[in-house]
């Protein structure tokens, strides 16, 4: 098993995908605050994210979206280049593109050659806007969105997540990345006793889905597991069978539950869920969770947000607060704040880094983030419970 990933010299990097392909695309240095070096278990010199700038051999200012897009194939079919460089640096930066609308950057981020994900029970609302591409959240602007890695509290994950900055404001408003292997390991230094209990234990999440959105951008049960019910002919019955299928499909057997609650109609799903999870290819020991996400929501955010998702160890037992606070003092520690340029793309490998979003100054449309989601190599297992394997969903 390795124990570090490899390193490359990000500033004289240049990704040149063949002879016959248009556009090559180089490293640049992104501002302070923007860009740093990850700590172990990363190799020395690993800056996160990596900003890649696309170029043509000629020079020219002039890049197509189709050279962009045979460019990126190009390098993709070459052993997946770009996909290492996801898992060596965990994030990308790809500025200068002519990207315009949802249809370009579906396009591109397709280029890729990932799997779409279906998101079974969806928290927030992401409608559509061009295949496999939807506005990121649409959370008040005040709201603050912690670091969180995709989906933790549910059992089927992205692998890859692509943003696209359609819109950006002039103040506030960045998306944070960091490292969730270096998380790990600052947080194994730091707070063991956290560690060692998810690793024994795991974590329990208690989602509860209702008729109609528990707060300003979230989802509702039928956008959540109501892709198959036909409004107006399947009486309750018929609906919740349809449901029940849905939840079916996470293939987790015993770790999924979930019950009615007939007073309101809502439905409360939970799963016994890993929290550390290990990333393919090298099996690091990766935090994949939103702990401090959901910490420092109840103590900014508060109202309707904090109970919609509770999150506990595995036992059942609460996750002490101290703990809790710890890891999002590490995480602040070891994020940066991508400040949005028109048309930037950023590429995360959802197994090992983390986003969010920063409050923003102006008006609610002055920020349009739009986001496409794929499936890849699903993370390893952190020690041998079956609670700890991670699986795809079911067809």
């Amino acid at each position: 098993m390795a124990t570090s990933l490899d390193s490359i010299a990000a500033a004289s990097l240049r990704l040149d995908p063949s002879p016959e392909a248009p556009v090559s695309f180089e490293a640049f240095d992104l501002p302070t605050g923007n860009q740093r070096l990850l700590g172990p278990p990363h190799a020395a010199g690993t800056v996160t994210p990596l900003a890649l700038r696309a170029t043509t051999a000629s020079g020219g200012r002039e890049i197509s979206l189709d050279a962009a897009i045979e460019s990126v194939k190009h390098l993709q079919a070459q052993g997946g280049l770009l996909t290492q460089r996801l898992s060596q640096h965990g994030t990308l930066l790809f500025r200068g593109l002519p990207i315009h609308d949802a249809l370009d950057f579906s396009r591109f981020a397709h280029a890729f050659g990932y799997r779409p994900h279906e998101i079974i029970g969806i928290v927030v609302n992401r409608p559509e806007l061009a295949p496999n591409v939807a506005l990121a959240n649409e959370a008040p602007k005040e709201v603050l969105i912690y670091s969180h890695n995709e989906s933790p509290q549910v059992p089927h994950a992205p692998e890859y997540i692509f943003f696209y900055g359609h819109q950006v404001p002039s103040r506030g408003g960045e998306s944070p990345v960091s490292s969730s292997l270096e998380l790990f390991r600052r947080a194994r230094e730091e707070v063991p006793e956290l560690v060692d209990a998810l690793a024994a234990k795991g974590v329990r999440s208690r989602v509860v889905y209702k008729p109609h959105p528990q707060y300003a951008g979230g989802s509702t049960l039928l956008q959540a597991f109501g892709k198959d019910v036909v409004e107006g002919v399947d009486d309750e019955a018929e609906r919740r069978r349809k449901m029940e299928a849905q939840i079916a499909r996470y293939g987790r057997g015993k770790h999924t539950a979930w019950e009615w609650t007939d007073d309101d109609g809502a439905l409360v799903v939970t799963h016994h869920l890993p929290a550390i999870r290990t990333q393919p290819g090298t099996g690091l020991p990766t935090l994949f969770t939103g702990l401090a996400a959901y910490h420092r929501s109840a103590q900014v955010n508060g109202g309707s947000r904090a109970n919609a998702t509770k999150i506990t160890y595995g036992d059942g037992t609460p996750i002490p607060d101290e703990y809790l606070e710890k890891l999002a003092q590490i995480t602040d520690e070891i994020r940066v704040l991508h400040k949005w340029e028109r048309g930037d793309v950023l590429v995360y490998d959802n197994v090992i880094a983390q986003h969010g979003r920063q409050p923003w100054e102006g008006a609610q449309e002055d920020r349009v983030i739009l986001a496409s989601l794929f499936d890849g190599e699903i993370p390893g297992a952190y020690g041998d419970q079956d609670w700890a394997q991670v699986v795809q969903a079911l067809p």
